[in-house]
């Protein structure tokens, strides 16, 4: 079954899905699974500094409210950077 974003955007919060890809789904025992990968933009609050992708924090996940009898899980990871300049790590605070 292939879900739709739109449907995603009546029961899902408007940050994650302006903000993360769905990357994959997966219904398994009467529990539904959404799998959230950060979108590869840098964060407009640090445009001034030079930040090279440096891969993801480790994954959460977060128990949803049931849809129709079902288990929700949201599967969410975040992207980090570092800045070139000074070799620190730079994330979104969600």
């Amino acid at each position: 079954m292939e879900l739709s974003i739109d449907l995603l955007k009546l029961i899902l919060p408007e940050l994650l899905i302006t903000h993360f890809n769905l990357v994959s789904h997966k219904t398994e025992e009467g529990t539904l699974h959404l799998y959230f990968e950060e979108k590869k933009d840098t964060p407009k609050e640090e445009k001034h500094r030079i930040l090279i992708g440096h891969g993801f924090h480790k994954e959460i996940v977060v128990q949803d409210f049931p849809l129709r009898g079902k288990s929700v899980f949201l599967h969410i990871k975040r992207r980090r950077w570092l800045d070139k300049a000074t070799g620190k790590a730079v994330q979104r605070d969600w």
